[in-house]
This record gives C-alpha cells, sequence and structure tokens, in this order.
C-alpha cells in the first residue's frame, strides 16, 4: 500500500480507535459435484457409511480448468458486493493449496479483483487458516495500518488428497470464502470482540503434506491421523471457545451460535456436546460441500445466513481446528448483512 497509509491510527467516526467489523460476506463453490454414489464406484466404501461417520452426502470439486485462485478471486469480489464497496486498504489470503509454493497468491488475487498496490500476503494455518488470517487482518486495522481489509480463504483439497484414499477421499470439498473487515466503533455489530489462537507442534506430523526434502518424488498426498485428530480436535476447540466467551463477558448459556469449522458432524456433534450446547446452535452445514478446510467457515456463514439461522444480534462464536496442530477461535456479534454466493 502507499506509504501515506503506513501508521495512521484507525478512528471510528465517534473519535474512539476503531476495531475491526465485518461488513460483506462473499463465498464461491465449483458447480461440479460428488455425491457418495460416485465415491462407491472406486472405494471400499458404502453410502450409509460415508453418511453415518461424516454426515457428508455430496462435496464439490473443480475441473482441471479452474484453479484455487479462480474460486479465490470470485469470492473476493463477491464480499465486496457484499460490503457494498469496491476496493480495500489490504488482502490477507489463507489456503494449503496454492497453485505454486512462491510466489505468495494475494498479490495476483488483489491484482486481478482490481485493487491495486495494496498490501497482500498469504497465511497458512491449514483448517484454522481462515480464522488466523481474520485475526491477522484485525489486527492491521485496529493498528492503524488499514482502514479495510479482504479476507479470502479458498482450498482445492481435491488436488491433494489420494483419491484411493477412504479416509481422507470422502471428506473434502474444493470452495472458497471471503469477508470484508473495516474500521468501526467496538459496539458496533460485526465487530471482532476476542479472539483465541494456539498451536502444538508435536502433533505435526497428525496432518500434513510431505514435502520435497521428505518424499523426493513420487506421489504426496494428504494424510491424517483421524482419530488422534478428532480427539486433539475437540479438546482444543472446546477451550477456546470458552476462552473466547469468557473475554466477549458472555456465559455458554448465552451464545446463541457456534460456527464450527465443517470438520464433519461427529466433530461438531461432540464439540457442542462437550460445550453443553443444544445441537441446534452449532451450525453445520457440510451435507452437500464437505469439509472445505480454510474455505470451511465462511461457507457455513454464507449458509446459515442465507438459510436465516445466523441472525443480526446473535451473539457468536467461530472456531477451528487444523494441521500444525493449530486451532483458533473469534467471537461477535452477528451484524446485518447479506451472503454474496456464486459457482464456477
Amino acid at each position: 500500500m502507499s506509504a501515506s497509509c503506513l501508521g495512521k491510527s484507525a478512528r471510528s467516526n465517534s473519535g474512539e480507535r476503531a476495531s475491526a467489523v465485518i461488513a460483506g460476506l462473499g463465498t464461491c463453490l465449483p458447480s461440479h459435484s460428488v455425491d457418495n454414489a460416485a465415491l462407491v464406484e472406486v472405494l471400499d466404501t458404502s453410502d450409509e457409511w460415508i453418511r453415518t461417520r461424516t454426515g457428508i452426502e455430496s462435496r464439490r470439486r473443480v475441473t482441471p480448468e479452474t484453479s484455487t485462485l479462480d474460486l479465490a478471486c470470485e469470492a473476493a469480489r463477491n464480499a465486496l458486493r457484499s460490503a457494498g464497496i469496491d476496493t480495500v486498504d489490504g488482502l490477507v489470503f489463507a489456503t494449503t493449496t496454492p497453485e505454486r509454493p512462491c510466489p505468495a497468491a494475494a498479490p495476483e488475487i488483489a491484482y486481478r479483483t482490481g485493487q491495486g498496490n495494496i498490501l497482500a500476503f498469504d497465511i497458512s494455518a491449514v483448517c484454522s487458516g481462515f480464522l488466523y488470517a481474520l485475526a491477522t487482518a484485525g489486527a492491521l486495522i485496529t493498528a492503524g495500518t488499514a482502514d479495510s481489509v479482504l479476507v479470502v480463504a479458498a482450498e482445492t483439497y481435491s488436488r491433494i488428497v489420494d483419491p484411493r484414499d477412504r479416509s481422507t477421499a470422502v471428506l473434502f470439498g474444493d470452495g472458497a470464502g471471503a469477508v470484508v473487515l473495516r474500521a468501526g466503533p467496538a459496539d458496533e455489530p460485526g465487530a471482532l470482540l476476542a479472539h483465541d489462537l494456539g498451536s502444538d507442534g508435536s502433533g505435526a506430523d497428525l496432518i500434513r503434506v510431505p514435502g520435497i526434502r521428505e518424499q523426493p518424488s513420487g506421489e504426496r498426498w494428504f494424510t491424517m491421523s483421524g482419530r488422534k485428530v478428532y480427539l486433539r480436535a475437540v479438546d482444543r476447540m472446546a477451550d477456546s471457545v470458552r476462552r473466547v466467551v469468557k473475554d466477549c463477558d458472555w456465559s455458554i448459556e448465552t451464545l446463541d451460535m457456534l460456527v464450527p469449522h465443517q470438520a464433519n458432524a461427529r466433530i461438531i456433534e461432540a464439540l457442542a456436546k462437550r460445550l453443553g450446547l443444544p445441537p441446534e446452535r452449532a451450525v453445520c452445514e457440510l451435507a452437500r460441500i464437505g469439509n472445505t478446510a480454510a474455505a470451511s467457515i465462511p461457507l457455513a456463514l454464507a449458509g446459515a445466513v442465507t438459510t436465516r439461522r445466523l441472525t443480526p444480534g446473535a451473539r457468536t462464536v467461530l472456531t477451528a481446528f487444523g494441521g500444525g496442530l493449530s486451532w483458533a477461535s473469534t467471537g461477535l456479534i452477528w451484524p446485518q448483512l447479506a451472503a454474496v454466493t456464486s459457482e464456477v
């Protein structure tokens, strides 16, 4: 971004130091859907096995002509439309599946969406990536470095998951989601009220894709130690949610909606039970989308907003767990906005 924007003190209209406020929400999904019946033809599994263990009926997959960047740019444009603006001061992009290791994808997303020479960079925190990007973008706003930031998450896990591996091939789908953050007062609906971020590198091998040095030749597929990940995910997300609820001066009883990473239905159900939340207060939007990793939370938000399950004024906590190991949670009062969605 231009030097004149650096170091300025972000202020709300009232003159108070600004918070970061969600002002727009957009998503993009591939139009191609792969249902369980199609996977049953090539894997040793059944529709019943997939549904009962994951809650997934189908998942979206990109065609060879569609890239992670294509999904990201469309979701970003949709978020801008939702916010009613054309440009922002910065862009933070979360993904595990970029088109290439170098350079970062965020500057190209900024260029392709007409943002000019703004600050733009990538974040890699696997399924926690969107919330890590959200916290980072929010900090740019509260520090006065930017007045508005696009937070984009996009994944094409269909390109890194072994199609012969029943444990992962049935889970993952492709998709993208984005939000616009802008400066605003801390008491405005949509303001990010609290964050909790954490990691545990002792579990690095539980969710991984081997690198070139580790595996110089051959196929390098995504792998996951399912049972160990399940147990740690529920523990870490539950603790993280409780910390954010406390920091927001709420209680679990007064929490209106929990929007977790859409890993699978069993984890979402177990997390709600651990927290003592009724199942209807935990958003589960993965039945026809699958696990879209970093993109899953904005996609779940869009689904819940569209069906009016998530309504303005709701005390809301977003939470995720992913490779690293990493986890994150964010608390906010949900604002009045319409999600803009599309397919490619």
